[in-house]
């Protein structure tokens, strides 16, 4: 290290600081292969497990990715602006336009897993949706999201079976507008959302599905939908793989 850095900071941290800086400065574009282990040896004068820390704090952060045999990259992956007002008006999914269209503009979004079944209601589900009923019963959708060939997020939506048994909501393919626009036709259309964002690391099978790279952190969005008279008649988990998010909210003063 040049004897100008003085830090406190661990000398692996600090090389994985100047990395990140040459990434934000373009000196290192997307996809393209950062030094390695033996280059930054060399070019720092530390040990192997000092380098391979500096690379390892850049792949927790979701900046790079390693590649077997290859070495590190930077992610080639345009973060998703998701647009937490626009995305839910109702002249959004009232048009037979799918929510999930905000986000990935004029990208290829697949939703490449979908099941649907009827469950019993978990405890807090049920107090959410007020079903109240210890045997009460919820349609679940769960979907997984893929932007660009990249998993992004995962999503159970639970409604009250009563409500949705035997309706689109329980087909896999709900049509145009989604289960919003079915609600609507239903006499049961959302007119007001709450959304509560929260952060934590991913389990196992979350990591798996998102194909995360280790230390990357999900981002947890849990929505609830409520019809005219403030009747929840949704809720909607979501993991989110929050290095490919930036959450966006616009709104007057």
């Amino acid at each position: 290290m040049s004897g100008g850095d003085t830090g406190r900071q661990p000398k692996y941290q600090r090389i994985a600081a100047r990395l990140r800086a040459a990434i934000e400065a373009g000196e290192y574009g997307p996809g393209e292969r950062l030094p390695g282990e033996n280059d930054l040896m060399a070019e720092h004068g530390v040990a192997r497990m000092t380098a391979r820390q500096a690379l390892g704090v850049l792949q927790a952060e979701g900046i790079v990715e390693a590649r077997k045999g290859a070495g590190v990259f930077v992610r080639d992956f345009r973060p998703i602006r998701r647009r937490g007002l626009e995305r839910l008006a109702h002249a959004q999914w009232g048009e037979g336009r799918s929510i999930w269209a905000t986000d990935a503009g004029d990208r290829e979004l697949v939703v490449d897993s979908v099941e649907v079944g009827e469950e019993d209601a978990p405890a807090a589900i049920a107090g959410v949706l007020g079903l109240g009923d210890e045997e009460a019963r919820v349609c679940v959708r769960r979907r997984r999201y893929v932007l660009d060939g990249k998993p992004v997020l995962l999503a159970a939506s639970f409604l009250a079976a009563d409500l949705v048994s035997g309706t689109a909501v329980a087909r896999p393919d709900t049509g145009p507008g989604g289960i919003y626009a079915r609600l609507e036709e239903l006499g049961r259309k959302p007119v007001h959302f709450r959304e509560e964002v929260r952060s934590r690391m991913p389990s196992g099978d979350e990591a798996e599905r998102l194909a995360l790279p280790t230390g990357v952190p999900v981002m947890l969005i849990a929505r609830t939908a409520f019809d005219a008279a403030g009747v929840a008649v949704e809720v909607n988990n979501m993991v989110l793989d929050s290095s490919a998010y930036v959450l966006e909210f616009d709104f007057d003063a």
